[in-house]
């Protein structure tokens, strides 16, 4: 640790999109010294390299590699940062210190899956960081952040849609879905959000409303709710009219752009407590 306590070294676990990246730059601005990336084929941007020291190309399902590299480096601290597309998981090659894991989880969702490899992280004396760590001024406040300001029936169907998604990722089914004039189109579940929005939009035939939300009790340390300038692009193509994010869960990558592209497109982006 360096004396302002900040880590002086970082273990970045890089899924796909904006995140690893976004989440390097922040981390190198608050003063981590070292930073190393367990990166995935197919799965993490490659200009990650450019941004960390050390970097260990894997296969999905690597673990026990992936903590190898990690102790070599001697980091003991590590953060999850992206996603790994549904499709990779369901391909997934597991080595025997993963299999070991998973013949110990019994519900594999999300949560506990992450939470396990978390566990096995912490066997190595390797601790787990929230995942918006050096991230929290791209964590919203509530209110209008973009686009057009919502109209009455579209404030109506916010807070309907909110109550929605807070139950259904109670459930831990997923934390999106996609509504229309008090009506749910579709729910997310192992698809994805952008499959999720895409459904939806195609039933909502224009107007939908998607609405983004943390879980309850929400483990900051993976699966934190994110909107970037592709879920824009996303929401767009599939006719969705507006998004609702929960205020101060869910971080906003690539800012100026995201926010260009919901002016340009005339999508609204509002954060709701």
């Amino acid at each position: 640790m360096t004396t302002d306590g900040i880590p002086d070294t970082i273990a970045l676990i890089a899924g796909n999109g904006l995140y690893p990246g976004e989440f390097a730059r922040a981390a190198r601005q608050a003063g981590v010294r070292h930073l190393i990336a367990a990166a995935f084929v197919d799965e993490t941007d490659p200009v990650i390299a450019d941004l960390v020291d050390e970097i260990e190309w894997l296969r999905v399902g690597q673990l026990g590699k992936m903590i190898r590299f990690f102790k070599k480096e001697e980091a003991a601290n590590a953060v999850m940062v992206g996603q790994i597309a549904p499709k990779n998981l369901f391909d997934l090659r597991p080595d025997l210190r993963l299999l070991r894991m998973l013949s110990r989880v019994k519900v594999r969702n999300a949560e506990s899956l992450f939470a396990a490899i978390a566990g096995e992280l912490e066997k190595d004396r390797i601790t787990l960081l929230p995942a918006t760590s050096f991230l929290e001024d791209h964590l919203p406040a509530a209110g209008h952040i973009a686009g057009p300001r919502l109209t009455g029936r579209q404030e109506e169907d916010a807070a309907y849609g909110f109550a929605i998604a807070k139950e259904v990722s109670r459930l831990d089914i997923g934390q999106t879905v996609v509504v229309k004039k008090g009506t749910v189109l579709a729910v997310e579940a192992f698809e994805g959000t952008n499959e999720a929005i895409l459904r939806g939009g195609k039933l909502g035939k224009g107007d939908a409303m998607v609405v983004k939300v943390s879980k309850p009790n929400q483990d900051f340390r993976f699966d934190v709710p994110v909107v970037g300038p592709t879920t824009i692009d996303i929401a767009v193509e599939a006719g969705v009219r507006a998004i609702v994010v929960e205020a101060r869960s869910t971080i906003m990558l690539g800012r100026e752009e995201l926010f260009r592209r919901c002016q340009e497109k005339k999508v609204s982006l509002v954060a709701r407590e």
